[in-house]
């Protein structure tokens, strides 16, 4: 059995600040803010720099763009379901979603391959084990975003770039697209209607949304940019959380904002297996399929796995990380994790164009400031 070790506080909070230090000299970022608890205990919350070019400091009440940390949410909400017997991880998603029945395989350059000789499931949408992860998917016109059934039917209507669960390929935005609409076609309720319900209000998650309010938008952190060594508003397209899809679309893999705190209750919830304030909102035998490494090793070909909408660790080379922590990334910056052996809960927030997404230096500097403070 393993030993659950302990987090020097002071040491924690030296490497912390040793980071977030090196990103606003380096001009990284306009700011961060980073909290890690153990066991339930808030050990290091720390706010650094600006929201904006402005002047405006980070705060706890500042929102941040999640982007792909959205999937988490959408992994546990697909759980939700799962729990209370709506779906299965093993039904076809054409069963709820009809464009998918007789989906074809298309190459890169449009060429048709033929009809694909197995179904797309519900797991693999949530495992980017689908087909649903090339580039030619992001490239939709603003009339196929009106809705969300308009987009699927657009993302379907594209092809697969395989063969399902024969590969891996990010789904940027498609399979968890089509994950949402078949939770709508499934509850008949808006798909941001049933996290609110189900998820943030259990949770406490207050700032946690797909469309912010105008009260939430002036606390939004502005984009960040670097351009020539120097910080830079970067661009942002007006009333949209994500790229140019509209904030009404409910984009499923990278449509939330959220905040610190918000994100901070989120992760403690899924590190106590699924209880929020007492409430279970699924089963303990449930929530282990969330975390499960499902993709096997012959298809990643690397330390990790995917759990539902989150990064698995599923080998002792990843380093850094436990096996059995999981959680994920956004394209702006954002990073979080729960290490199950070490009870521990980590969330790192930042919005900038330079040096985003999985792997990003700050989100590894991060890990590494936890993981050389432990005893």
């Amino acid at each position: 059995m393993s030993i659950m070790k302990l987090l020097d506080v002071k040491k924690l909070r030296e490497n912390i600040e040793k980071c977030a230090k090196f990103d606003l000299d380096e001009n990284n970022v306009f700011g961060s803010c980073y909290a890690v608890a153990q066991d339930g205990k808030n050990l290091y919350r720390g706010f650094f720099g600006h929201s904006n070019n402005d002047g405006k400091s980070v705060d706890e009440k500042t929102v941040f763009r999640l982007a792909s940390m959205t999937k988490p949410v959408t992994g546990f909400a697909a759980l939700i379901l799962v729990d209370i017997g709506l779906v299965s991880l093993d039904d076809p998603v054409k069963k709820y979603l009809p464009q998918f029945d007789g989906i074809r395989i298309v190459d890169a350059e449009g060429r048709d391959l033929g009809k694909a000789q197995n179904d797309v499931k519900i797991l693999h949408l949530l495992t980017h084990t689908s087909g649903l992860g090339s580039i030619k998917y992001v490239k939709t016109s603003d009339k196929d975003r009106e809705t969300l059934d308009d987009t699927v039917t657009r993302f379907a209507s594209a092809g697969l770039d395989f063969e399902p669960f024969t590969r891996q390929a990010y789904s940027a935005v498609a399979a968890f697209d089509a994950m949402a609409l078949v939770i709508e076609k499934v509850t008949g309720r808006d798909y941001g209607e049933f996290l609110q319900n189900e998820i943030f209000l259990p949770c406490g998650m207050v700032d946690t949304t797909f469309v912010p309010s105008n009260e939430q938008w002036g606390r939004m952190a502005a984009m960040h940019a670097k351009v020539l060594g120097k910080s830079r508003v970067g661009h942002t397209d007006e009333g949209c959380v994500f790229e140019n899809y509209p904030a009404a679309h409910n984009l499923a893999g990278a449509g939330l904002v959220s905040t610190l705190t918000d994100y901070e209750k989120f992760a403690a919830m899924l590190l106590d297996e699924g209880k929020a304030g007492g409430k279970a909102l699924v089963s303990e035998e449930s929530f282990k399929l969330y975390a499960t490494a499902h993709v096997p090793p012959h298809i990643m070909n690397r330390p990790e796995s995917w759990g539902l909408g989150v990064r698995v660790i599923a080998s002792e080379e990843y380093g850094t990380l436990p096996v059995g922590s999981f959680g994920w990334s956004g394209a702006y910056g954002t990073h979080f994790w729960v290490d199950p052996k070490n009870r521990i809960t980590a969330v790192f927030m930042k919005n900038s164009r330079f040096d985003g997404g999985s792997g990003n230096n700050s989100a590894v500097r991060f890990e590494h400031a936890v993981a050389n403070a432990l005893m």
